[in-house]
């Protein structure tokens, strides 16, 4: 008797069709492999068959299945990417799916002739990776699954954020770090733009960004603590030590970022410090932010001690 639930079942690349039958009998998809063996040479598609994974159950005729086979109708696997991940996280994600090795999306996000095909200037696909939700099969080639990230960004960057970032004076490169580093800095939708007006105000005022999450890009490992001796390593992405933007992004930023980058609150905040809570407060004179700093750091100091 077929399986009632729905199997998932993988055909590999340069499967033969008589292995093809095999595999659908050792998972009770069919009745009889040389009947299933049989049908395929009949209707001549047993050259036909499309590898991947996928779902099917045993009250499905022979036919129907061949004929999902043939067409290549695979199961299709969900995969968010979340606002905020590096390529090497969006890589993880990739590898734990079994979607894809993940030295394989780290080396084709660093090809600079696969880089170049994406219509892509930049020395690395970090920024460029849309977040969003996409669906792939199994044995989609990492080439594809990285295309369809670019072409998504593409896709949203929209003839108007381009007209603006020329207005901006920016490069499409520096836009993206930017995001990036505001995506990083706060998770507040309503914090965005004033955190961009914040950085927009050092930079035009040379002002180092400072910005923590630069500095733990740039370290090798992280384990959820940034010290002081971290704040001095040498690197272009340590903004306490090096004026301006990073060399280019830290994460993959999300569309909201990116508008807050192009569109930041007209303020004269120059500081802010978290408040600890998610969220963070403004400051325009030093002394003020050295009271902030003083007061929500000394109080998670105090709830950690207590």
């Amino acid at each position: 008797m077929g399986s009632i639930q729905p199997v998932r079942v993988e055909i590999p690349p340069g499967t033969p069709f008589t292995q093809v039958s095999h595999i659908l009998d050792q998972h009770h998809l069919i009745g009889s492999e040389w009947f299933f063996t049989l049908l395929g040479r009949v209707q001549r598609v047993d050259r036909n068959i499309i590898p991947g994974e996928y779902e099917l159950d045993g009250r499905m005729q022979p036919t129907e299945i061949l004929n999902k086979l043939v067409k290549g109708e695979v199961y299709q696997y969900a995969i968010t990417i979340p606002e905020g991940y590096t390529v090497a996280q969006i890589a993880d994600i990739l590898d734990q799916k079994r979607l894809a090795l993940k030295q394989d999306i780290l080396q084709l996000s660093q090809d600079p002739v696969f880089i170049q095909s994406l219509n892509v200037q930049a020395p690395t696909l970090e920024g460029y990776l849309f977040p969003d939700t996409y669906h792939f099969s199994r044995f989609t080639p990492p080439e594809s699954i990285i295309r369809t990230f670019v072409t998504r960004f593409h896709n949203v960057m929209t003839s108007e954020l381009k007209d603006r970032t020329r207005a901006m004076g920016m490069t499409l490169q520096e836009v993206l770090t930017l995001a990036s580093v505001v995506e990083k800095e706060t998770g507040l939708a309503a914090e965005r733009p004033l955190v961009s007006g914040v950085f927009h105000n050092r930079l035009r005022q040379g002002i180092p960004l400072q910005s923590d999450p630069t500095v733990i890009y740039a370290l090798e490992s992280f384990d959820g603590n940034i010290r002081k001796a971290d704040l001095s390593i040498d690197s272009p992405y340590n903004t306490y030590k090096v004026r301006g933007l990073p060399p280019g992004p830290i994460a993959n930023p999300g569309l909201a970022a990116i508008q807050a980058a192009l569109y930041p609150t007209q303020t004269d905040f120059v500081y802010f410090v978290a408040r600890n809570d998610g969220s963070h407060q403004f400051s325009v004179t030093l002394s003020d932010h050295n009271k902030a700093v003083d007061l929500y750091q000394r109080r998670s100091i105090s709830k950690r001690a207590s």
